[in-house]
């Protein structure tokens, strides 16, 4: 290790391990996969995407049993850090001062820990979908479970599904935005590290905790 190196590693906080990075990976890639497959099955004029999954027979084949993948590796990471997402009162100050966020005026905000308060509702908002898919995959499931269920059932299932991956895809898309707009983030789920002026700025609480400065 040469000292430039060593300068890089000493100036860096480890935010994620290398099991959490390979989890979160797994989680966005079948998202994707799910999200172009998921829009394929909903409309005609979308059905062009199932060439994701090689085809239409395919694509019903395979879009439930990867959203099976999706859900339980998302369970684990949900597992790992739902203590750090829980709701604390610096957080509602947070979101209540959403323009000094928009704005980049960080020192007009409260000391922000691992995550902020938008990360949180992120968080929270993913579970409930999460589960919602679940539920309502299983009970659209044809020829597994489908056949359950009376009819009405299943049309609710169908709407709740669709409702379900609507706010999933919205709040992904706003993720993977905050992740661009705040430069240093993507860093942290390819290298799992940060820099410390990073998390000096951007987590400060978090900082403190982690260097005991």
């Amino acid at each position: 290790m040469n000292n430039s190196e060593r300068d890089i590693k000493k100036d860096s906080i480890q935010r994620y391990n290398a099991k959490e990075r390979i989890n979160h990976w797994i989680v966005a890639i079948t998202f994707v996969i799910l999200a172009l497959s998921g829009l394929a099955l909903f409309h005609p004029a979308m059905f062009w995407l199932s060439f994701v999954l090689g085809g239409g027979p395919w694509t019903r084949i395979l879009h439930p049993f990867i959203g099976l993948v999706m859900f339980l590796c998302f369970a684990i990471l949900a597992l790992g850090f739902w203590r750090h997402n829980l709701i604390e009162k610096n957080d509602i100050a947070w979101l209540k001062s959403i323009r000094d966020v928009v704005n980049n005026r960080e020192e007009n905000l409260p000391p922000v820990g691992r995550y902020n308060g938008g990360q949180k509702l992120l968080f929270w908002m993913m579970i409930a979908c999460m589960i919602g898919l679940l539920l309502s995959g299983i009970v659209i499931w044809r020829a597994w479970f489908s056949w359950i269920f009376p009819i009405f059932v299943i049309r609710a299932a169908v709407v709740l599904h669709a409702l379900c991956s609507f706010l999933l895809i919205v709040g992904i898309v706003v993720h993977i935005y905050a992740a661009l707009w705040i430069k240093g983030t993507i860093g942290a789920m390819t290298r799992g590290t940060v820099s410390r002026a990073w998390a000096r700025k951007h987590h400060p609480a978090w900082y403190r905790k982690m260097t005991g400065e």
